[in-house]
């Protein structure tokens, strides 16, 4: 388990789609994090930064997808890693507070 990496720096990003805002009423919520980030660093991250009880983190490893720049030039993008949050009951997160 590598212990380099600081609970705010596990967190990259939420992602904000109309799936996630919809998971989001059921306390589910998603996240991009660091791809050497395991569950238990996730929990704590999210535990850390937002004040709330995590229940349940599901990760996904998504691949980049391939890409092309002009006519010729093949690229791809990063390879990144999903986490999917679900939190105990009784806890939110607002993500859009004042919005």
């Amino acid at each position: 388990m590598p212990k380099d990496i600081h609970p705010y720096a596990v967190l990259r990003r939420p992602i904000i789609t109309e799936k996630s805002t919809e998971l989001s009423e059921q306390r589910k919520y998603i996240f991009e994090v660091d791809p050497r980030a395991n569950k238990l660093q996730i929990k704590e991250a999210v535990e850390i930064a937002f004040g709330v009880r995590v229940r349940k983190v599901n990760v996904i490893n998504v691949r980049g997808v391939e890409r092309r720049v002009g006519r010729a030039r093949p690229g791809r993008e990063r390879d990144w890693k999903k986490a999917i949050i679900s939190l105990a009951e009784g806890y939110e997160i607002r993500l859009f507070e004042g919005v």
